[in-house]
């Protein structure tokens, strides 16, 4: 059993005050109850106002994050699970984009994945595919509670299951199973976006870059970063997720990073 997350209220305003990059999911970390309020977005925006970077870190398509990168208050995004970043330039009125596989591995994952679809939906009763796939360029996901009534865990499992038997990983987030081809996740490539955008090293910057998430998808920035943050939703995870955030909100979902925002920001 993974041991409990500690208030944020516990976490050392000293700590806090070191961050200077802040990586975040979004669905049910900036989102409540499927919406962006205004709450969790203005956080976004004082912090970038405050000179952190920002980061979102998600499972969400490239459409989407296309968007994220234009216009949100962000330095890049972390988009499919790691699959690619985007980076707009405001200056160049340019968008550098950078992927983990290449344009034909991308071709031949779609058509696997295709097939991989039709064996899912017709294996596990009541998934359906993401109403989001048609943005996707990298990775499948099937819906198991976001437009569908929600699955039961032995449900959400085997979808998991089918995934790693044909070879892709999987991984669960707060509303879908995503699956692709590839070695890479959330950790792998916000690593290197890191590293190759503004020179970073987890080793190096460990105490200067925080994570906030909800899900088991998280867990590998939760497990590599000490100042790991779950809103308070994480804990519905407890005894499904292989790592738990080191602090975790009172507040569930875009209330609880407006909670850390504000934490951090009272810190500095």
């Amino acid at each position: 059993m993974l041991p409990d997350p500690a208030p944020l209220a516990l976490a050392p305003r000293s700590a806090l005050a070191r961050i200077h990059t802040v990586l975040t999911d979004i669905d049910d970390t900036l989102t409540s109850d499927g919406r962006l309020t205004a709450e969790a977005y203005g956080a976004l925006e004082d912090l970038h106002a405050k000179g952190l970077r920002v980061i979102p870190v998600t499972g969400r398509p490239a459409g989407w994050c296309d968007m994220i990168a234009r216009f949100w208050p962000v330095d890049g995004v972390v988009g499919e699970n790691g699959a690619f970043t985007f980076a707009y330039d405001h200056a160049r009125k340019n968008m550098d984009r950078a992927y983990m596989r290449t344009a034909a591995q991308r071709r031949q994952d779609r058509a696997a994945l295709g097939v991989l679809a039709e064996q899912i939906l017709k294996a596990v009763p009541g998934s359906a595919i993401a109403a989001d796939q048609g943005y996707r360029e990298a990775d499948l996901a099937i819906d198991f509670c976001e437009d569908v009534p929600t699955l039961s865990p032995d449900r959400i499992a085997a979808i998991v299951t089918l995934f790693e038997n044909a070879g892709a990983q999987a991984k669960v987030s707060s509303i879908h199973v995503n699956g692709w081809f590839g070695s890479y996740d959330k950790l792998t490539t916000a690593t290197a976006f890191l590293r190759e955008r503004f020179g970073l090293t987890l080793d190096d910057e460990r105490a200067g870059i925080a994570f906030v998430g909800d899900s088991p998808n998280d867990a590998p920035l939760f497990a590599a970063l000490p100042l790991s943050f779950g809103v308070a939703n994480v804990l519905d995870f407890a005894g499904r997720i292989a790592a738990m955030p080191a602090y975790v909100t009172t507040a569930c979902g875009g209330a609880g990073f407006a909670e850390f925002a504000r934490a951090l920001l009272t810190a500095r």
